[in-house]
């Protein structure tokens, strides 16, 4: 249920399966160094370092603050640094809130979704499983739909959004 902490980690299985496709995280722009022992991204920006101030590269891996107006400020820059062609490839992990504008956009700019069968169990940093009230979505954005669909499709539904 909501806690109120912003400070959730996306479980070792999940980020295992982004990095299997991604082949490497170069960027993860909404991370503590925390999160970094499991993540192991190239580069990662701390909350003190504000990621939505730094240029985002390569392939990313996003698991945003989901609170307003974070959720939308780190989408919105995903989708700009992706569109600019400095992202080359990204996997966004959010809640799948599809009614907000956020989600929106964020859906009809990415080339495909997986929404997730059951809900994922976010790590807080002392360990403890969430119990999220909604399920969540990764949304990718790059060339490779087929090869997301594959390696995503075990986890949830893939969507190609129109």
């Amino acid at each position: 249920q909501g806690t109120g902490d912003n400070e959730w980690y996306t479980p070792a299985e999940h980020v295992e399966v982004v990095r299997a496709f991604l082949g490497e995280i170069d960027l993860d722009p909404a991370s503590s160094d925390v999160a970094q022992t499991v993540v192991k991204a190239k580069a990662h920006y701390t909350k003190e370092q504000d990621g939505l101030a730094q240029v985002w590269a390569g392939r990313v891996y996003l698991n945003p603050p989901y609170m307003q107006p974070d959720i939308a400020l780190f989408t919105a820059k995903l989708v700009a640094e992706y569109q600019e062609g400095r992202v080359t490839e990204a996997i966004a992990l959010t809640h799948n809130y599809t009614d907000t504008a956020w989600f929106q956009a964020t859906a009809q700019a990415c080339a495909a979704i997986c929404f997730t069968r059951g809900r994922v169990a976010f790590v807080a940093p002392d360990g403890r499983k969430a119990a999220p009230t909604q399920g969540q979505a990764f949304f990718y954005f790059g060339g490779r739909v087929a090869e997301f669909a594959k390696q995503f499709g075990p986890l949830g539904f893939v969507v190609k959004p129109s």
